[in-house]
């Protein structure tokens, strides 16, 4: 089952320009990913990583809103991969989502093509593998979504963007890890803090040891930059900071912010934000990049912190005693907040992150039109996460009472060939008072409705929660127990819209979400030793009414298994066919991409 090699960069340019035919105004942006094991050594240790065309982490994916996305995928892992989009809002295409409910995994050796569009979105995210607890072992990079030159942003154009991806890291692969948790057993302390996928400056030469290859982010002084910061760690939520730098969030996961400086912010589990950082400081001198843990005992994880370096560099090419290198960065980091016992500031700090409901989105419209505060609630779902408990002789984690279980036919391909019995559609309202259990239990989504999701932590850990395919509302987060009283505390005009909410220890956040995006979708625990446990579901959104313009069909690549991997042809392209023009075979999938992609109906 060789890779096509008509599948080159070449190849899907041509095709791009072929769909841009059916697309009309909607330009095609493609990309080629060959996803593979390669050797590295992020912290002094070589070890295997999962890299993206031979980088590590991967290519950042620039595009411009209501652009058409081809991703070609190559899986060369010794095992089946999805890539998944986080935050990217799959418009009526659960089928492009890159997670076990709605696909196949790609089988090794195997390419698989993602088509979708970036419908009327902006901001920053981010892509990772979703499979096999990969993305501990990378496979991650940034997805960038701009604006279109005839809707303004509501800042002065940056100078350039600066994608900066933190999150803790482990010295054993993906593989071990994973064995570990299936041994029923914690993960334990990371090894440390990766920043752009390199270890820590040595600012100290005690924690840090020499030979450690460090991320160096050069600026012109005087210039403002959007540094765009994804967590895409395992578990560990992460404080950022630049030395002597302010930090004016601007957009978090696709929503413009009000605008406000911070010294520094925690950036936990999945999350995403953008900052207006000008370089503005003495460039005669580097200045730390700290992404530190949080709620952790502060001298045990000391060694636990990823450091990197701004750099500033000036146009002239030689350097003059009026024009000197800068000298290095010394002295101790600039300090974390100091309140390891005490998670009041970083829940008063979440509160401050506000929707800018002045400011256009991706539309001309203000974000602030949709006055959510007014939509009527249809439904209420609490889930509860607490420690993980014994199911069946296992360690599991649980979302009230229930531990996901992925079934071997994918949900919306059984919906598709109308298979029975592959889920329940009995996910509680609240949660299950008896012994936990393990079900492929799902979220039954009144298509349109108004959806009030409680989100109660009662673990001792942080976490997050993601939901694919939406944007919600953070609308509430407290510590104790939710209850019906707590809605008198929610915040119905400007709260944030994203698509990942933290959640703290012995505390709850509230959120509402408008189910107007046919599919099914995943939700879930952002950290990944949770999500891999059990701690997941997915809202099924199903419109009554049968119309192909609330949700595409099945794409003609669609992968099949489980009940109906017999469906599934064997993907053997011959090797004769060495050029775009060299079969008739090319020539057929690229007319089949074409009437796919006249069948969208996106305008």
């Amino acid at each position: 089952m060789a890779f096509p090699s008509f599948i080159t960069p070449l190849f899907i340019t041509t095709v791009s320009l072929l769909l841009g035919l059916c697309f009309a105004e909607d330009p095609v942006v493609s990309y080629n990913f060959i996803v593979s094991y390669i050797t590295a050594s992020p912290l002094g240790v070589p070890q295997q990583v999962i890299a993206v065309n031979g980088h590590f982490p991967g290519p950042v994916i620039n595009v411009t809103t209501n652009n058409n996305v081809i991703v070609n995928v190559k899986n060369k892992l010794d095992e089946g991969l999805l890539i998944t989009w986080n935050g990217i809002q799959q418009r009526k295409s659960s089928w492009q989502d890159g997670v076990l409910g709605t696909n196949c995994p790609i089988p090794s050796k195997w390419n698989w093509t993602y088509q979708f569009q970036v419908k009327d979105q902006v901001g920053s995210f981010f892509y990772f593998p979703s499979t096999n607890f990969q993305r501990a072992s990378g496979g991650f990079g940034g997805f960038i979504v701009n604006n279109r030159p005839i809707i303004p942003i509501p800042f002065d154009t940056p100078y350039d963007d600066i994608v900066v991806l933190i999150g803790d890291w482990y010295i054993q692969n993906h593989t071990a890890l994973r064995k570990t948790l299936n041994g029923g057993k914690d993960l334990g302390m990371p090894d440390g803090v990766l920043i752009n996928g390199k270890g820590p400056y040595r600012y100290n030469t005690t924690l840090v040891p020499d030979g450690i290859d460090h991320e160096t982010i050069n600026v012109q002084p005087g210039k403002t930059y959007r540094v765009r910061v994804h967590n895409v760690g395992i578990s560990t939520s992460l404080n950022f900071r630049i030395q002597n730098h302010n930090l004016l969030l601007a957009e978090t996961e696709g929503s413009y912010t009000v605008q406000q400086n911070y010294t520094n912010l925690d950036i936990h589990v999945g999350q995403s934000y953008s900052f207006l950082v000008t370089m503005d400081q003495n460039g005669t001198s580097d200045y730390y990049i700290v992404a530190s843990a949080r709620f952790v005992n502060e001298t045990e994880w000391k060694r636990v912190t990823g450091v990197a370096i701004l750099h500033y560099t000036s146009n002239s090419k030689s350097k003059s005693k009026s024009n000197p290198e800068p000298k290095p960065a010394s002295g101790p980091l600039p300090d974390p907040p100091n309140d390891e016992f005490d998670k009041t500031f970083s829940m008063n700090q979440a509160r401050t992150i506000r929707w800018n409901v002045t400011a256009s989105g991706a539309r001309p419209n203000p974000q602030g039109s949709f006055r959510y505060g007014s939509i009527n609630v249809t439904e209420v779902y609490v889930l509860k996460n607490k420690p993980p408990v014994m199911i069946n002789g296992k360690r599991r984690t649980t979302l009230s009472g229930i531990s996901f279980v992925n079934p071997t036919t994918p949900i919306r391909l059984a919906d598709q060939y109308k298979l029975k019995g592959v889920y329940k559609l009995d996910f509680p309202t609240k949660p299950l008072t008896g012994a936990a259990v393990m079900e492929t239990s799902v979220i039954n989504g009144t298509y349109r409705g108004f959806m009030e999701i409680i989100l109660q932590n009662n673990d001792t850990k942080m976490q997050s929660y993601h939901i694919n395919g939406y944007a919600f509302f953070v609308v509430g987060m407290d510590f104790g127990e939710w209850t019906e009283n707590s809605r008198g505390t929610y915040n119905k005009w400007d709260g944030i819209a994203r698509s990942t909410a933290q959640v703290f220890p012995g505390a709850w956040t509230a959120i509402l979400v408008s189910l107007d995006n046919v599919g099914v979708w995943n939700l879930r625990s952002e950290n990944l030793d949770s999500w891999y446990l059990g701690q997941e579901t997915y809202i099924r959104v199903v419109n009554p009414e049968i119309t192909n313009k609330t949700e595409l069909a099945i794409p003609d690549n669609a992968l099949f298994c489980g009940a109906l991997s017999k469906l599934q042809k064997p993907q053997d392209i011959s090797s004769a066919i060495a050029t775009f023009g060299g079969g008739l075979q090319a020539l057929w999938i690229i007319i089949g991409m074409i009437i796919y992609c006249s069948l969208m109906n996106i305008h």
